[in-house]
Formats: structure tokens, sequence, C-alpha cells
């Protein structure tokens, strides 16, 4: 019966579900790719052929931080699904010394409002993105970033929207003076990287999950700790993630750059976002000409799992409208 099946399924010109496995199979392996200054570790999910989704994740993020079954849900959906580690993160790494930065020094700037110093600018971290499109032989890609990501993912559009087949926009921001500030008990989480133990480290992580998650859900703090661990045994890195917030905080307003993108874009946002509450994501749809703005009830930054079927609802319409024919990703 199972031989059957098949061969219905080979002849009507349907995917059997097995095949949707084994093309979405979220375990491949991670491979690296020297692009210059950084080597990156990234996994690439589904075929070669079907139009591929960059996913750009934010401060201190590594690519397993994108949840695996959203991830094979965009796959099946006829995606070629690329999530890698950002420079200064997981198991990307610096191919000379890494730079030097001093944190504590740069923020009194900051808050005096004075030029920040950051070794690299999300910038130069959108070029290791496009860097990564080269090296797979990518010409054209559909580009979603996450907080830190969609503001490198702004940066990407700007440089080269040629390259750029549609815009996602998730729980981000423009920069723009006088947009509401997440508390400073918040902040301080964020920045509390140094631990002197594993076990410090973990339960400091879990303190900001929970922290970053929605009111309207109750956490598991063993599943927080576990996630935790997870993330700290792959990679901990807290000076890398020093580096990254130095590069968020030494960037202008990038409303002038929003201004002026063409590309199809979709802008998300949670209206019980902590860290970058909605008016953000209000805030950058307004500044995108054409853009589409969808607000969640009660997402907050986290990519908790009571809201992972309303950001797939609300994100794969979008993908799905600019979505071309196969075949359309041409080899550099």
């Amino acid at each position: 019966m199972r031989v059957l099946i098949l061969l219905a399924a080979l002849i009507c010109g349907l995917p059997s579900f097995a095949f949707a496995n084994a093309r979405c199979d979220v375990t491949v392996p991670t491979e690296t790719v020297d692009l210059g200054e950084v080597r990156l570790a990234y996994q690439s999910v589904g075929r070669e052929r079907d139009p591929a989704l960059l996913m750009i994740m934010g401060l201190g993020g590594q690519l397993i931080h994108w949840p695996d079954e959203v991830v094979e849900r965009l796959c099946e959906s006829g995606f070629r699904v690329i999530r890698f580690d950002n420079r200064d993160v997981g198991l990307s790494a610096w191919i000379g010394p890494a730079p030097s930065a001093n944190l504590p020094y740069e923020v009194v700037r900051y808050r005096l409002g004075l030029p920040v110093s950051a070794p690299y600018g999300l910038r130069d971290m959108a070029r290791d993105s496009l860097n990564l499109l080269d090296a797979l032989h990518i010409r054209q890609a559909h580009v979603l970033g996450a907080s830190m990501g969609g503001m490198i993912a702004q940066h990407l559009a700007d440089m080269a929207p040629e390259r750029v087949l549609s815009l996602t926009l998730v729980m981000t921001s423009s920069g723009a003076q006088g947009l509401p500030a997440p508390s400073a008990a918040l902040l301080d989480l964020l920045a509390r990287r140094e631990a002197p133990s594993r076990e410090v480290a973990i339960q400091q992580q879990a303190d900001l999950l929970a922290a970053l998650g929605s009111p309207e859900v109750s956490d598991d703090r063993e599943q927080l700790v576990e996630q935790a661990a997870r993330a700290y045994d792959r990679s901990f890195n807290p000076e890398g993630v020093q580096r990254q917030i130095l590069a968020i905080l030494a960037e202008p307003s990038r409303v002038d750059m929003l201004n002026r993108l063409r590309v199809p874009t979709l802008v998300v946002h949670g209206t019980a976002d902590p860290l970058l509450p909605v008016m953000h994501g209000v805030h950058v749809a307004a500044h995108i000409k054409g853009s589409e703005l969808k607000l969640i009830p009660g997402l907050a930054h986290r990519f908790q799992e009571a809201f992972k079927e309303p950001l797939l609802s609300a994100v794969l319409p979008h993908l799905m409208a600019h979505r071309r024919a196969e075949g359309h990703v041409a080899q550099l």
C-alpha cells in the first residue's frame, strides 16, 4: 500500500510527506565559510533551487535561536532557509585577532550624548550577510531579520536592493531619537554577560529570557534554563556580545535610509515588547513607503511557543506573495 501511495504521489506531482521531511531536515550539518575578516557558521535547510530566505538573528543570538519548527515550516512552504551566526556569536569567528572594545567607557559616552566608538558597525554586519549570499552563489533572496537582525536587514536592503526579493522586519527599530526606551532593569539584564561559572551564566540568561517574554505567557523556568544551557554549551562569548552592543549604540538614526527603501516590506511587532515597545515597529513601517504593518497582540521580544503560529500567519503570506517561480535564483 505504501508503494502505491508513493507512486500515486509521483504520478500526480505531489510531494510525499517523507520527501518533505527529508528536504527540510533542520539537523543538517552546520558549515563555515571564510568571508575576509570573519568566518561565518551557517546552516542551509531545503533545496538549492528553491527561493532563498536569509534569516538574520538579533543581539547575542545564535542560529539555533530560530526555532526549528519555524524553520521547518518555512522550508516546507517552498523556501531554502539559511540561518547563520552573526560575527562575534555562536560558531562564527574572527580569522585574525578579535578587535578590542571598552563597553563601560563607551556606554558613558552614549549616555552623555557623545559619539560612540565601535570596532565595527551594523553596515559591516550587513556586508557579512551579502558576502554569505555571494559565497553560496545566491543572487537574490528574501530577507527576514529580528531585533538587531532587523536593523542589519535594513542596511542590507539599502546597500543592495536588487538582491532583496522581500524584506521582513520583526521586533526591530529605526533607531530614531524619542522612541520609548526599555526599562533600566531590562538593560542591565541585557548587558550582564560576564559570569564566574557556567551555572551563573545560564541562570543569568534564563533571567533575561524571562524578562523578554510576554506577560500573557507563563514561562516554565526549567525550559528557560534548558534553552540557556544549550546556547551556552554551543558558544559563550560575552566579549563578542559587547562588541555587538557597541555596533548598535554607535548607529545613528536610520530614518533617512528607511525613507529611501523601495523593496516589498512587512513590519511585524508585538504589542507587549518590553525591549523595543510597539511604537518602534510603527515608526519603522511609517518610514518605508508601501510597507505593511502587522501587530501581534501579546507578542513580546522572544519567539515563545504561544506566538509561533501568529508569527507564521503574519510572515508566510508576505513571503508567498513575493515568491517567484523556482529557478529564479541565478548562480553568480
